[in-house]
């Protein structure tokens, strides 16, 4: 990558994310991907770079470019890459009307984006065995029609944290739970673990009910 004033820029930590999960999709060399004209650090309103989606017969894979630092090291902390994660989901398909495909997966990018512009006005990190809950009761789906509006955050199952030239990143993988569930945690009756272990899958689901 080259810069205007024709000085290369090293893309060190968009390789790596890259590179970690055509690791799990080695096929897919060229997934659907969505930038930004304008990014964050050059003054845009998006938070990332870019988010791309992965693919298997039962879901798509988000996975966000934006939260960790992707070209050079610009922070002091050699431990971690800028704010150490960033954001996965995986949607399951069969809940998404195909003429409505591109619309759906656009409003998971534009949810991410939300969550993001927190962390950079206000410095929150998001972690795994943690949980956004708002008491919003519209869905988190484009026509906001779901019985899922919140989430649970947990450690992508496919692809592990790894360790790139400008510190390590975790993958944080968004779950989409109910407002019953959701009240469970808000509540301490239930950690997220525990909450976790009942779903029985890391898979969102517009369409399914609550366990509770």
């Amino acid at each position: 990558m080259m810069a205007d004033n024709n000085e290369e820029i090293h893309s060190f930590g968009w390789d790596a994310i890259t590179k970690a999960f055509e690791k799990v999709y080695p096929q897919q060399t060229n997934p659907k991907h969505y930038g930004s004209l304008i990014s964050w650090r050059l003054g845009g309103d998006n938070p990332f770079d870019g988010i791309s989606i992965y693919e298997t017969d039962e879901y798509y894979h988000f996975v966000t470019y934006g939260l960790s630092e992707l070209y050079e090291k610009e922070t002091d902390d050699p431990e971690w890459s800028g704010y150490g994660m960033e954001f996965t989901m995986k949607l399951k398909k069969s809940c998404v009307d195909p003429a409505e495909e591109e619309g759906e997966l656009k409003c998971v990018c534009n949810n991410f984006s939300m969550i993001a512009k927190i962390t950079f006005e206000h410095g929150e990190l998001f972690r795994t065995n943690e949980y956004i809950y708002t008491g919003q009761t519209a869905g988190i789906d484009l026509h906001r029609s779901s019985a899922l509006t919140g989430f649970i955050l947990v450690a992508d199952t496919s692809v592990p944290p790894i360790d790139t030239p400008n510190g390590r990143v975790e993958f944080v993988e968004f779950v989409g739970c109910t407002d019953a569930e959701l009240r469970k945690l808000y509540d301490r009756e239930l950690t997220v673990n525990e909450l976790y272990g009942k779903l029985g899958s890391d898979i969102t689901d517009y369409k399914r009910k609550s366990i509770f």
